[in-house]
């Protein structure tokens, strides 16, 4: 591609506002504009302005060509209908690891559903805990979601797997029903929270600078946060046993937010 460059003419103007010999000029078919120093109006130093020269003349051998390595890319680029066109740079490991995060994230969902549907029950109810289960529920499908998102941006393939039928009674005889449900959700997010720094290992020995940044902006202080929240919850629960205080940390978790 020849790049035609319209010259300037650049002329200096004395302190009588005459024209000296231009500084530089070239001259072609087409029109140019012409930069000239004059001087200030009342005052010294100088001002640029600009006019019409009727000569131009292409700047000859100034030609662009692409850098050999984008003639590299360009032929590394798949033809392919079914191989992405957005993938570079991407392992099969780390595209492996997002697809497991996502399975993960999707069974920790299950879970908690389950947990919504039990305390919703009209012999249990506790209100609360059904709200806390089931909004935790759909923020672990939103975690999912933004995963297969991010796969599918960098032309990996998503692929889901069978999820493990959950616990549907969560009564338990020493503990509780709501002590034992939250201790529970504690393990599991710190065992997504495993699961995360294991997706930001992967993508650290695979160099891939856009995954770890993605992980740590995304998910990992959101779940560090996660988990100090359920443990307060937890510690709460331990101090009312299973009694009258059971209900009024339920009202609590009711009314939060609201």
């Amino acid at each position: 591609m020849l790049l035609r460059a319209p010259s300037a003419a650049i002329s200096v103007a004395n302190s009588r506002g005459e024209n000296l010999v231009p500084l530089f000029s070239a001259s072609s078919s087409s029109s140019s504009s012409i930069l000239r120093l004059s001087p200030v109006r009342n005052g010294g130093g100088l001002i640029v302005s600009a006019s019409k020269g009727s000569n131009t003349r292409p700047l000859t051998g100034v030609v662009f060509e692409p850098f050999e390595e984008v003639k590299k890319e360009l032929s590394l680029i798949p033809t392919a209908p079914q191989v992405s066109l957005a993938r570079q740079k991407y392992s099969d490991a780390c595209e492996a690891a997002i697809n497991e995060q996502i399975n993960v994230e999707y069974n920790v969902s299950y879970v908690y559903h389950s947990m919504f549907a039990y305390f919703d029950r009209d012999n249990v109810a506790l209100k609360g805990l059904a709200k806390f289960f089931k909004e935790s529920s759909e923020e672990e499908r939103d975690h999912a979601e933004k995963l297969m998102e991010y796969q599918n941006k960098r032309g990996g393939r998503v692929t889901l797997e069978s999820m493990i039928k959950p616990l549907c009674e969560y009564d338990n005889e020493q503990k509780g029903d709501a002590l034992y449900a939250m201790e529970l959700a504690l393990s599991l997010e710190k065992l997504t929270n495993e699961k995360l720094l294991h997706l930001h290992k992967v993508a650290e020995e695979n160099g891939d600078v856009q995954l770890t940044e993605f992980v740590e902006s995304e998910y990992l202080g959101e779940q560090v946060e996660a988990i100090k929240k359920i443990s307060e919850y937890v510690a709460q629960l331990r101090r009312v046993g299973k009694g009258h205080g059971v209900w009024h940390f339920d009202q609590m978790l009711l009314h939060e937010g609201a």
